[in-house]
């Protein structure tokens, strides 16, 4: 059988080597001997002697017994590892052997947060720019997020070493299995607070009211999106904040519809105006716009006001207006109009005509889908 080779040799570090020295060097030397890594002849028999070396020098107990007696020493000890071997797996494929299990001290984003955003129909077809209040957890401004009171800091938890995790040694049919769990005294951070800040209850993190001045672009609709980066919660062990979402609503208008970026509006003319043609004034976005009516107008003609519509948000220009033009019928007249009207009657004739399309059919001629 093969002599065991000095385990500081195994490791290729000296002898008064402190413990941060030990387990870089564990983990550079195990990354390089990874049997899942390294395919060479003996690599896992090198990988297993690493690891035991390891195992004995990163205990302090055992590496005193080492120091005095050699490979003698440590003969029959209980084996409990300063470092997890299965971490390396996290280090090369971004996940464990435990099913993507990761260290609870690795830097997290912060969680992202929602705020439901009012708009008049004015503000999302110009923009503008709106104030908002909410409220979000930040690091507090006593601790600096440490969660020890200020003039105090935390130090290493003494269960777990600082490593924020405990491992426990059983013995089976396969061999030593070592489960590694979180440190219950910690909680995975790998310190614990003696003191804990007054401002934060030891949290670390302190509830703020915020207040920002958002600038909404032109053209915006119902449900749009804005997110503000880094608005959001703080992250944790270092890890970036996360993002507030804006989410747009538009109030109705009294008279204005919206179709995509064209601007839909209803407007009634009478009879007259209707037949013999008519200027008439109507409201835009813009304000009042002249519109000529044609001679003969039949109900439901539309009349496009180019580049009166809503700006487009991802290009130049804008939207129409579509004037939907209705004829007004009376439900009273006076005498002069019924005998005028009679009159007029007795001229077009009294004969029935059927259409060749519906008015809902030139509706759908129009914009080019179904209209209901």
């Amino acid at each position: 059988m093969a002599e065991k080779r000095d385990y500081y040799q195994v490791l290729e570090v000296p002898r008064d080597a402190s413990s941060e020295d030990l387990r870089r060097a564990y983990r550079r030397l195990a990354k390089q001997h990874h049997p899942d890594v390294n395919k060479d002849d003996g690599a896992e028999e090198r990988f297993k002697e690493i690891n035991e070396a390891y195992a004995v020098l990163s205990d302090d107990q055992r590496r005193a017994a080492y120091d005095r007696f050699g490979h003698a020493g440590v003969q029959g000890m209980p084996t409990d590892f300063g470092i997890n071997p299965f971490e390396i797996f996290e280090e090369f494929f971004g996940f464990g052997m435990g099913g993507g299990r990761r260290s609870r001290r690795a830097p997290r984003r912060g969680a992202d947060l929602r705020y439901d955003l009012s708009l008049t129909f004015e503000e999302a077809v110009f923009g503008a720019e709106k104030p908002i209040h909410f409220a979000r957890q930040d690091t507090c401004s006593a601790c600096q997020g440490s969660g020890a009171e200020p003039g105090t800091t935390p130090v290493r938890c003494a269960t777990c070493n600082g490593s924020g995790e405990v491992r426990q040694v059983r013995q089976t049919f396969l061999g030593s299995m070592v489960n590694v769990g979180t440190c219950p005294a910690c909680g995975g951070a790998g310190e614990t607070v003696a003191t804990p800040c007054k401002a934060c209850r030891g949290s670390g993190q302190q509830r703020l009211e915020i207040d920002r001045l958002v600038p909404v672009p032109a053209g915006v609709d119902e449900g749009t999106q804005i997110r503000l980066s880094g608005e959001g919660e703080p992250g944790v062990n270092g890890g970036p904040r996360g993002d507030l979402y804006l989410v747009l609503h538009a109030k109705p208008h009294r008279f204005f519809r919206r179709r995509g970026d064209d601007i839909l509006l209803d407007v009634s003319i009478n009879l007259a105006q209707a037949a013999l043609g008519a200027k008439i004034s109507v409201p835009t976005v813009d304000g009042d716009e002249a519109v000529s009516v044609p001679t003969g107008t039949q109900p439901g003609r539309v009349v496009r006001l180019k580049g009166k519509g809503v700006p487009h948000v991802r290009r130049n220009g804008r939207g129409d207006q579509l004037v939907m033009l209705s004829v007004e019928v009376p439900r009273t007249l006076t005498k002069e109009q019924r005998e005028l009207l009679e009159k007029l009657g007795a001229t077009l004739g009294a004969d029935a005509k059927p259409q060749e399309k519906s008015f809902v059919d030139s509706l759908k001629d129009l914009f080019g889908g179904s209209a209901g």
